[in-house]
């Protein structure tokens, strides 16, 4: 698997957490679930925090643009004190970010040129824009999994976000196929339903 494939599968699974969390009262979105959390309460917090690191690594570091800038979406992203705005907002915030991360993948950018973790030390440490891109990657499904926790805490259901819902099946050919497994049939060659 490589960066695109995952951030493909992040963004929607992001899409449907989005859409789900849309359906959730306010009140529980701005819960203070996190008491000990020096930063973070709630799951709009962490969903504001999870669009600010993408932001500042993909776009500030790697990219050299900085949305934060743009006054549509400024915010203190040290403490984001999230309740003070609304979810419509964040999610606005998360999908132009994750637009212009998108785009930026689609460019065919070389993963393996080196980034600098912090851009005014010449001395800096630096990795490869594809170690940085994983870090982002994997710094959001970690939330993910605790959004999901508190979603759970508040007595509701979250969304199956499971990177297999979301994968297309490859079929079985070759050696083994005659193991009994059937084909799995290509969605848009049917005009059924998956079961």
């Amino acid at each position: 698997m490589n960066v695109r494939e995952y951030y493909t599968y992040l963004s929607a699974a992001r899409e449907q957490l989005w859409n789900y969390l849309r359906a959730l009262p306010t009140a529980d979105l701005d819960r203070n679930l996190i008491e000990s959390g020096e930063r973070f309460h709630s799951i709009k917090d962490l969903l504001l925090h999870v669009t600010d690191v993408e932001d500042h690594w993909v776009h500030y570091i790697a990219r050299g643009e900085n949305l934060q800038s743009d006054g549509r979406f400024k915010h203190d992203w040290v403490q984001p004190q999230a309740q003070q705005y609304d979810l419509a907002w964040i999610i606005d915030y998360g999908r132009t970010v994750s637009r212009l991360t998108q785009d930026f993948l689609e460019s065919g950018p070389d993963l393996g040129r080196s980034i600098k973790l912090v851009q005014d030390d010449p001395a800096s440490d630096t990795v490869t824009l594809d170690q940085l891109m994983w870090n982002v990657m994997t710094h959001e499904v970690r939330h993910t999994a605790q959004i999901a926790l508190m979603v759970r805490q508040l007595g509701h259901t979250p969304p199956w976000a499971d990177y297999l819902r979301f994968a297309r099946p490859q079929a079985v050919d070759g050696p083994g196929a005659e193991s009994g497994v059937p084909e799995l049939e290509d969605p848009e060659e049917t005009d059924s339903e998956p079961a």
